[in-house]
Parts: structure tokens; sequence; C-alpha cells
């Protein structure tokens, strides 16, 4: 289970100064691109290590980081590639059955760019369930995107478990979703650029309590609940996973709830990372959640929501999978 409780104050996770600001122009320098990594955050013996994933996926070989920057799990790895640093050297491998996966960026460096209502089918199955806030202004399908937050602290590893909110809400949804993993960081990137800036992706399950996204009409509150954001197994880069054409599945206790692919989705990869950049720098590490496709609870009559024994398993092809179980 996740056990980080590491606060980190201004100045331990190094930032850019307003002066040097990431740009399309001052970013866009030689890069030291990953080729086929999986790199995996994890207990070794109790101890926070980052690690590179083997091709056959039964073992891990550690980097030397401090064990400040092991805590902040891949996130030293991404940066390190962005600038065109060398990386840390590798130790002896370990078996992955001997370690206990963590999510990949315990946690990220800022809150969790997500997207509501990117799947055609799901933005209509939610349009229609009398849950959706924004549908009064935009209608079924959005015009443009809809970009909501996860906190840092909702996120939990591949296996942990996702915490009923007793007393709070009994409307836990889930949401299978690929997330998008920047490398080099940058503002005003056009969407015939943005793939240059994608460094990977992982895979995040949007856990969502309904009644409060629906009754706080902005999206961030039933979203950012404790542990409502299981991510992992591991980050995976682009060369390794294409992400603008994979699947995305998704089952309940053993049955197929979402199946999909995200060529369906109604805003692109690059289209969202032009969206955001367009006023907000975005930086190596940060994390993209790119929407989820239909098969949602609250999409069944009656709805289908989560309740404590219940496991959720995410799979998108080119990354491999979680599983948490409901308590």
């Amino acid at each position: 289970m996740l056990t980080f409780n590491a606060d980190f104050e201004d100045g331990e996770i190094p930032r850019v100064s307003p002066d040097s600001a990431p740009s399309t122009r001052t970013l866009l320098q030689p890069f030291s691109k990953a080729i086929d990594m999986k790199i995996a955050a994890f207990l070794l013996q109790g101890i926070p290590t980052v690690g590179l994933v083997s091709t056959d996926e039964t073992t891990v070989q550690p980097y030397a980081l401090s064990p400040e920057d092991a805590l902040r799990g891949a996130l030293p790895i991404v940066e390190a590639l962005a600038r065109g640093d060398a990386l840390p050297p590798l130790q002896a491998a370990v078996q992955l059955t001997n370690v206990q996966l963590t999510a990949p960026i315990p946690r990220p460096r800022r809150n969790i760019f997500c997207v509501g209502k990117n799947y055609f089918a799901h933005a209509k199955e939610f349009a229609s369930s009398g849950f959706d806030s924004s549908a009064v202004a935009g209608g079924d399908v959005p015009s443009v995107p809809i970009i909501f937050t996860k906190v840092p602290e909702s996120v939990v590893g591949p296996s942990d478990f996702i915490e009923m909110p007793v007393d709070v809400s009994e409307a836990i949804d889930y949401e299978a979703e690929l997330a998008v993993v920047i490398g080099v960081g940058g503002k005003g990137i056009k969407a015939a650029d943005a793939l240059k800036h994608v460094w990977g992706y992982t895979i995040v399950n949007d856990v969502t309590s309904r009644d409060w996204q629906n009754r706080h009409l902005q999206w961030h509150m039933g979203k950012s609940f404790d542990t409502f954001c299981p991510m992992g197994p591991w980050l995976v880069s682009a060369d390794e996973c294409d992400g603008t054409d994979t699947a995305v599945r998704c089952f309940v206790n053993g049955e197929l709830r979402q199946d999909a692919r995200t060529t369906d989705l109604i805003f692109d990869i690059p289209t969202l990372i032009e969206t955001l950049s367009a006023g907000i720098t975005l930086y190596p590490g940060d994390l993209i959640a790119t929407g989820t496709p239909v098969g949602v609870g609250i999409g069944f009559k009656p709805p289908k929501y989560l309740k404590a024994g219940d496991v959720v398993r995410v799979e998108i092809d080119g990354i491999g999978h979680i599983e948490n179980p409901v308590r």
C-alpha cells in the first residue's frame, strides 16, 4: 500500500522561475528521448525506490537516486530526460514479485489536469444521466474541452484500496482513462508540435462522487476525494505505447464495463495540449487524464455504483493494468 506522507515545501521540487519560464521557444532544444522505457516507483524492503522495468516485465533495475528524489517517483527521471541530462546509474535487477508497486508519480508537483466528456458515446451517456452540471451550457457533446483537476493527494497506487467516503457519498463511480505524461514543457504549444512534448503515458482511474460532482457544478470536489486517483502500474514512454490509438478497458468484478479506443476521443491529445498550454505553462511530469469511455456506472439504469468489496480493473494496451479493491 502507498505509505508516502511527504509534504513538499516550496523549493524542494525544482521549479522554473518566471524569468525563465519554459515556452516553445526556450524548451524545444535537443531532448534525450526515451526509447521503450517503463519507469516504476515501488517499495523495496519498505524503502521508496524508482527503477527501469525489463521488457518482459519480470524484473526492475533501481536507479541510484537520493532518498529525497526517490520519494518523487518517476518524476526526477522524466525531468532529467527533458533537460537532456544523463540518467542516474542503474543497480542490480530485482524481481518485480519482490517489490510493491506504488503510483509512478506518488505526489504530482501540482493538480492533475483532467478532461470531461471526451468520448462521444460517454458525453451522450453522461448528459442524459441527470448528473451533468455542464449539459445546459454545453449540450451533449462539448464544443471545447471541459477541463477540471484532481488534487495530488487523491493519487494512490495500482493495487491500493479505493476508500468509500462513509457518511459523505454513496454515489461512487469509476472512470478508466489514459493519462499523458508531459516531457519537454512549454507554453503556447501548437497541436502540430504537441506530441513532441509527450514523454509517455500511464493509467488512471478517475474515481468520482457523482452527487458531489453535480451539487458543486464545477467537478473538482467530486473528483478529488482521498484515494480517488489510482495510478500505474508505471510510466511508459511514447515509443512503447501509441496513446493516440490504443484500447482502454474497465472491468468491475470481472464484468467488462468500458471498452473503447483513444481514436474515439472528441478532442485528441494534441488538441488538449494546445488548449491547456495556451495560457498555462506545462512542466515535465505534468499529467493530463484524457477522459473516459462510455460504460460508467451512472450510465446504467439503475446506476451501478461502486460498493465495498468490489474490484475495479483498468487495462490499456501498451501499458498494462491497475486493479484496485474498494472498501
